[in-house]
């Protein structure tokens, strides 16, 4: 199959795209599973924590204004009482909508029980105040019912520190894979771009060392590129080139050597002809030399 540089080089980018998503996915992943961890611990066990707190603040402050006016011979602020009680029923309507540990829903139950007798005996004692044995009672299902509030705050507590560790751990797994992960990308990636970058290097090496051969006369030089990219066409032109430029340079060493030997065959023809002159010369001088003793006799 024949793939063009650019279609090479295409496919490449790709592939790294493909790793720095599959980081990304496996990144988002293990972040999101971390987010819903901690979400749910936010959501569960500190809610309720904070709803237990809430109630028995409410309980508390109920319990300090009924004895604090016993002990003054006052009679107690109902609108105060009333408020109070209105934000304990909602704290607790919260906490009933966010059971999520075993045994909790029993544990809201009694609470429910327990605030119910509560509120009655308030109710009872602000109809009728400063009853000294309304207000030990008081004391008594207050104790009783912190008691529980206590107790369904240690639950959550103790489920907060649960799912902490569990988060914690989840935490250090997920870095241990995600370097595992990362460092195993990076050498894909790494080997990827080492034979990709040496592929071209190799190839433009060769053609920028024929050139300069070429450039030098070296006709006789040859690239040799495998596959069947723009590379081994470039390799085919160069060689196509180099054999033309060998065989102009041939026809014009035979054309210099034509010209030699044509020049000597003229010096050899000219050097005879001299020697005709030369040898005409001396016959003529012999010729002269006669003429004169036969005169010099007379």
């Amino acid at each position: 199959m024949k793939l063009s540089i650019r279609t090479k080089f295409a496919f490449g980018m790709v592939f790294i795209f493909l790793i720095i998503l599959t980081l990304m996915g496996f990144s988002a992943f293990y972040l999101n599973k971390m987010s819903n961890k901690t979400s749910a611990i936010l959501k569960e066990n500190y809610l309720s924590v904070v709803y237990a707190r809430e109630m028995t603040e409410g309980l508390v402050n109920i319990n300090l204004e009924i004895t604090t006016e016993f002990l003054s011979g006052n009679s107690p602020d109902v609108q105060l009482i009333n408020k109070e009680l209105a934000a304990i029923d909602h704290s607790f309507q919260l906490e009933k909508n966010n059971i999520t540990e075993p045994g909790e829903d029993k544990l809201v139950a009694d609470i429910e029980k327990g605030i119910g007798e509560y509120r009655d005996s308030v109710l009872s004692y602000v109809s009728s105040p400063k009853q000294e044995t309304k207000v030990l009672y008081l004391q008594k299902k207050l104790g009783l019912v912190t008691q529980q509030l206590v107790l369904l705050s240690q639950m959550n507590g103790k489920a907060i520190e649960a799912k902490t560790d569990d988060a914690k751990a989840s935490s250090v797994s997920a870095l241990t894979q995600m370097s595992i992960l990362g460092t195993i990308c990076f050498l894909i990636a790494l080997s990827f771009i080492y034979s990709f970058a040496s592929y071209f290097n190799e190839r433009f090496f060769q053609l920028y060392n024929g050139i300069k051969e070429i450039v030098s006369s070296n006709y006789g030089q040859r690239l040799y590129f495998d596959g069947m990219d723009e590379f081994y066409e470039i390799s085919l032109l160069f060689n196509q080139m180099a054999e033309k430029l060998s065989g102009d340079q041939t026809q014009e060493e035979k054309q210099l050597e034509f010209l030699e030997e044509t020049e000597i065959e003229d010096n050899f023809k000219d050097l005879d002809e001299l020697k005709d002159v030369l040898a005409r010369m001396k016959s003529i001088e012999k010729q002269a030399e006669k003429v004169i003793s036969r005169i010099e006799n007379k």
